[in-house]
């Protein structure tokens, strides 16, 4: 199963909240092996995972960067570039990393592929070579299938694929998202997170275009003229929940009507989901506040997390034992759901 945690707004927690799925989903479950892909440029993930801001974690990344080839996947589309519609030989395993091996408080059951600021200077050749011209080639499926060549090599020797997309909507997102089978949207109490949920199902599934001139080239029009399968919605998280709580809230209003805009959708487009009532599409992830702070910080599971003073980038902060309980308690919710 290959889940993409994304959401065209940025800002929603996604980055912290898939880190932490990750390291307890690898931790309730020992004896499968996970695979992380990393797809955005910001490569923040792969940061956390070999070690944080505060463990080298920065410059880890960067000496996978400097091998030869470019262990990253930048490194493999940098390698796609001049061979972009027919997989050209290569080793899935040269962009392949083991987070454990860096930082020792990620289980060893996940392996990396890292993210690379790459992917933004890659972003118009590579639209530019899926928009092409070419007697009896889709061009722009072919690139699609970019991250699906690379898993075809190791897929079976994984139990379970976790990718985080960019906000954006960029082609490298659309690959992402292509070779998903399940979507993790998380989102916050705003309105403009009702507007990118919005937002999302036109991008994925071209619902309520401003105007039939879009519909030819809409990503769910083009995958499925390739005959590819579209991703499901599998859950919508409800993220750092608490800092809107209370019923006379305007933010209350905000998740209902998030709610109500599922539930239409549900009835009208049931097959875009794996769940089949609301009830079943929410979970609500409290704040990680200083607790996600530390963690971040250091590239640290919660399970690995001490409660007490710590010092971060010379600032003393403390880590309640009780924020630290309901931090894990929301993530073991959130795992139970995949």
């Amino acid at each position: 199963m290959k889940y993409a945690f994304w959401n065209n707004k940025g800002g929603t927690g996604k980055t912290s909240l898939i880190f932490q799925s990750i390291n307890g989903y690898a931790e309730k479950f020992p004896d499968k092996k996970i695979l992380a892909i990393d797809m955005c440029p910001q490569a923040n993930l792969s940061e956390l995972m070999l070690g944080g801001l505060n463990n080298g974690g920065s410059e880890k990344l960067l000496k996978r960067h400097g091998l030869v080839p470019r262990c990253s996947i930048g490194g493999y589309f940098q390698q796609r570039l001049p061979a972009p519609y027919l997989p050209p030989v290569f080793r899935a395993q040269d962009y392949i990393t083991t987070p454990h091996d860096d930082n020792s408080e990620i289980p060893s059951n996940i392996d990396l592929i890292c993210g690379d600021p790459l992917l933004e200077l890659q972003a118009n050749a590579v639209n530019t070579l899926a928009n092409q011209s070419i007697p009896g080639t889709n061009t722009w499926i072919a690139v699609i299938d970019w991250l699906k060549d690379l898993l075809s090599q190791i897929q079976d020797s994984y139990d379970t694929i976790f990718i985080d997309c960019n906000p954006s909507f960029s082609m490298y997102t659309q690959i992402a998202l292509a070779t998903s089978d399940r979507i993790i949207l998380p989102v916050m109490a705003d309105d403009s997170s009702r507007r990118a949920i919005r937002n999302a199902f036109s991008l994925i599934y071209g619902l309520k275009l401003p105007s039939d001139i879009y519909s030819a080239y809409a990503f769910a029009t083009k995958l499925k003229s390739g005959e590819r399968q579209l991703p499901q919605i599998h859950l919508i998280v409800k993220n750092r929940i608490t800092q809107y709580m209370g019923s006379a809230s305007a933010y209350a209003a905000v998740l209902a009507a998030i709610d109500s805009d599922i539930k239409d959708l549900l009835k009208t487009n049931p097959t875009l989901f794996t769940f089949a009532s609301e009830q079943e599409a929410f979970i609500e992830v409290r704040d990680f506040q200083t607790t996600g702070v530390v963690a971040f910080a250091k590239g640290l599971p919660f399970s690995k997390l001490k409660p007490g003073k710590q010092s971060i980038n010379g600032h003393r902060v403390q880590v309640k034992q009780e924020y630290l309980t309901n931090s894990k308690d929301s993530l073991n919710a959130l795992i139970t759901k995949l």
